[in-house]
């Protein structure tokens, strides 16, 4: 049987999967699906999907179902560099305008509205829309983009737009990192496939580590031949986000899921379980 393994299509969660061994994982029988993090939230609840990305949002909506790989994650400690709010008005006017929301996340709709109604005390109105800067400002103040849709548009920004860095702001009003996805694994598949889990889990923690210690260089080399830009841009942009998931990301994620529970965006989230090689979970 196989085990699918969902994998985000932007390029901030690549280091984790850049340097695994796909050749001797599909021998094991993992079958790899590219997909945007909102794709990926709805074919891992539906059971389509067993293992791997999904938004950090959507593990808070199936917290009794999913565990998470530890030490494992696309955060960022300031600045993410890839979640923009694009706006025609500076932030502070936008009471009562209206947004159109990337229709490809759920953790950064559910964190700017956090921003803009629990920091901002602001009521806006919003709209999700496919990710397309020109089509989302025709009839909006401003628009949420994230991932590559948010690099290109940036790099091709008019001087009199304003841009907002929801990382950046997070880490302003509460000085916590922000954890944007989660590598998670359904529990259904834990209790039949501890093994698999484990050693895919061992590929994502040597991918990230090998990136890490050639300062990401054959990865980048790898993306501009795609996206272009800069080696600079990519060198600042990866030293701008962080893969790991240690207590001071956990905590980010417990303050994101009770302000998620004071809009009524989320049911509370009381325990959250991280997969252990060892004792198959723990809750912290």
């Amino acid at each position: 049987m196989s085990l699918v393994v969902g994998e985000i299509s932007y390029t901030n969660m690549l280091p984790l999967y850049y340097y695994l061994d796909r050749d001797y994982l599909n021998r094991l029988g993992c079958m790899f699906v590219p997909q945007i993090p909102a794709q990926l939230n709805e074919a891992m609840s539906k059971g389509i999907i067993d293992v791997g990305g999904i938004s950090s949002f959507s593990y808070g909506e199936h917290v009794d179902q999913y565990t998470i790989l530890p030490n494992l994650s696309v955060s960022s400690p300031k600045s993410v560099g890839s979640i923009f709010l694009f706006s025609k008005v500076p932030i502070t006017r936008l009471d009562g305008k209206k947004i159109a929301l990337t229709s490809s996340s759920a953790t950064s709709v559910n964190l700017l509205k956090i921003i803009l109604q629990t920091f901002y005390q602001m009521d806006v109105t919003y709209t999700v829309m496919e990710p397309n800067f020109n089509e989302m400002l025709k009839e909006h103040d401003a628009c949420l983009l994230i991932g590559d849709d948010a690099i290109l548009t940036l790099w091709g920004l008019a001087p009199d737009m304003h841009r907002y860095d929801l990382g950046q702001i997070w880490f302003e009003f509460t000085k916590l990192p922000m954890t944007y996805a989660v590598l998670a694994v359904r529990n259904d598949i834990l209790q039949r496939e501890n093994e698999r889990i484990g050693i895919l889990f061992d590929g994502f923690v040597s991918s990230k580590k090998k990136c890490i210690e050639n300062n990401y260089e054959e990865m980048i080399s790898s993306i501009r031949k795609e996206f272009n830009g800069s080696k600079s841009f990519w060198e600042d942009y990866f030293q701008g986000l962080n893969h790991d998931l240690s207590e001071r990301h956990i905590e980010g994620l417990y303050l994101f899921y009770d302000k998620a529970t004071e809009l009524g965006l989320l049911k509370k989230v009381n325990t959250i379980s991280l997969w252990s090689a060892l004792d198959r979970c723990h809750s912290i």
